[in-house]
């Protein structure tokens, strides 16, 4: 069947229109202020409007990312970007308004900076009756409090909380501290301090940390709201998070509130788990909860968060503490690599490895202690894609290769594994034993032809570990315990400590790990790595060390 003459005209006239359309032009911004302190910060979360020249539709609306930048593919044109409303920053309103022609199929840069902003007072620009304000500047918050918003490692899971005094006191809630006295504060994905507990109320679901106040320098401390004579949130009042990312930006989030309790709020403003711990703000900018995970209280609608009037007691507390306790280290500590393993050079690493893909063994007391690279970890992960092979060990009761046991239920820290950290991982297990008296009354039973299998119990839980390259201790990335349930309410800890690769090799001559239990916490079990383990697992990191040039911090 032949086309119709019209319908050949059509096509025609889209092939013509397609091939004489100019390419789009790229707009690319970067807005940034000046603060108070003389320092340059970049914008985020400014909202603005990119109007066409003449207007012939709706402006099209270019949010900047947490770095201040943000980009827009345009038609060639003469284009009007603007504010959609003020940055009200440090008692100052600022607004920008910039002509820019886009060219077809070339990128055009335009730096908004505090010269080239329209600046005034923001209680002028609140009181101008064109003036409608937001219900708070997600920007503004970022500008305001993010580098008071920090990560906190415990033993047993990642969190959040806020700077809330310029002598270094941390605020956070109760269940990401547990029983720990010692923690670690991520400032930036290159500092990390560590942390003392001052004050913990398990009631309240508080904890305020100590830092050593150099390591917060460059952090104000937030405002806490409605006191005695503040406003406490109402239901539907608005609130903002400052969430936290070790690898990536800062960001906000936001939402309303929809009930408040005695002691805690609930709101539809939804952080991850490592961000709890982090601050819920009012839209002036004031502290009014602290995210938390649920606690079975209450199951209503929302997540759950604690009221900021409960922590002030708690917040005394560590205050009459810290005048009689030395301030914590101001050393930095270890922090995990920048740059990732890349996906092929471990997908290589992992077919090159010969024998079995069983973590490197040490034998111990009290412990099956195991050393993981990310090539055994990704390997496990990957049987039957490539990754590696089953060399027939012997199958425990779930299918799984005994040999590879070590190699999951990381629990608690799975998150953390999963994503292939270039770490060396040190584990410890607890070994399972059976009692004596158990032993002869089983063997008794058999005896009278009844089968019982052994009843294990643990011989020692474990409490912490050492690594020694040579004389000198090295310095874990990150100390941290798998929690392991034993019933409704019995918890076992299994050790799993992360160290840098380049700490650990055959430059160390010989390394020692030492093995506490907490049967006995003061006196540590002695084993050295043999020297063919070691070279095996400096190995493993070679592609790692060959691979692509650090990412600039």
């Amino acid at each position: 069947m032949f086309m119709g003459f019209r319908a050949w005209i059509v096509v025609a006239a889209v092939i013509v229109s397609a091939s004489t359309q100019s390419p789009l032009g790229v707009l690319r911004l970067r807005i940034t202020i000046v603060d108070a302190d003389r320092n340059t910060r970049p914008v985020p979360r400014h909202a603005l409007l990119v109007s066409q020249n003449p207007s012939s539709a709706a402006p099209q609306l270019l949010v900047t990312a947490a770095d201040g930048t943000a980009e827009m593919r345009l038609r060639p044109g003469n284009y009007t970007v603007e504010s959609d409303e003020p940055l009200v920053f440090q008692g100052q309103a600022y607004q920008w308004a910039r002509t820019v022609d886009i060219t077809a199929g070339q990128t055009i840069v335009l730096d908004l900076t505090t010269d080239s902003a329209q600046i005034e007072a923001a209680a002028t620009v609140s009181a101008s009756p064109s003036y409608v304000p937001a219900a708070g500047s997600a920007s503004a918050l970022l500008l305001d409090w993010q580098n008071s918003v920090v990560s906190i490692w415990s033993p047993t899971a990642l969190g959040a909380g806020f700077v809330i005094d310029s002598r270094g006191l941390i605020a956070t809630n109760q269940r990401l501290v547990g029983g720990a006295k010692v923690l670690e504060v991520q400032i930036s994905s290159s500092e990390k301090f560590a942390a003392r507990v001052l004050a913990s109320d398990p009631d309240k679901n508080v904890a305020i940390l100590w830092v050593n106040p150099k390591a917060i320098a460059a952090a104000r401390p937030v405002k806490l709201g409605y006191a005695e004579s503040g406003k406490p949130p109402a239901d539907k009042d608005k609130l903002f998070a400052i969430t936290t990312a070790i690898r990536d930006a800062k960001s906000t989030t936001s939402g309303t509130v929809s009930r408040v309790m005695a002691h805690t709020l609930r709101s539809d403003v939804r952080v991850d788990d490592e961000s709890l711990g982090a601050p819920l703000f009012n839209p002036a900018g004031e502290v009014v909860a602290i995210t938390a995970p649920e606690d079975g209280t209450d199951t209503g609608a929302g997540y759950h968060a604690v009221r900021i009037d409960e922590a002030r007691g708690v917040i005394a507390a560590a205050e009459r503490k810290m005048a009689t306790t030395e301030p914590p280290d101001a050393a930095r500590r270890p922090v995990d690599p920048i740059r990732p393993f890349e996906d092929d050079a471990l997908k290589e690493a992992a077919k090159r490895r010969a024998g079995s893909l069983a973590p490197y063994r040490i034998a111990a007391a009290d412990f099956d202690v195991s050393l993981i690279t990310p090539v055994l970890v990704y390997a496990s992960r990957h049987q039957g894609e490539g990754g590696g092979r089953d060399t027939g060990s012997v199958r425990s009761a779930t299918g799984m290769p005994a040999a590879l046991r070590a190699l999951q239920g990381f629990e608690n820290w799975d998150d953390y594994v999963r994503n292939d950290p270039p770490v060396l991982m040190v584990r410890a297990t607890p070994k399972l034993v059976e009692s004596l008296w158990k032993t002869l009354g089983r063997v008794a039973a058999q005896s009278q032809g009844v089968q019982i299998p052994p009843i294990k119990h643990i011989k020692a839980g474990f409490a912490s570990m050492r690594v020694l390259c040579g004389a000198a201790e090295v310095t874990p990335i990150h100390p941290f315990k798998i929690e392991q349930r034993v019933g409704e309410n019995d918890v076992v800890y299994e050790g799993l400590y992360v160290f840098d690769p380049a700490s650990v090799g055959p430059h160390c001559g010989t390394v020692t790990l030492v093995l506490f239990s907490d049967k006995d916490p003061d006196k540590g079990d002695s084993r050295v790595l043999e020297p063919g383990i070691l070279r095996r697992i400096w190995d493993d990191f070679a592609p790692y060390r060959t691979g692509a040039t650090e990412v600039p911090r």
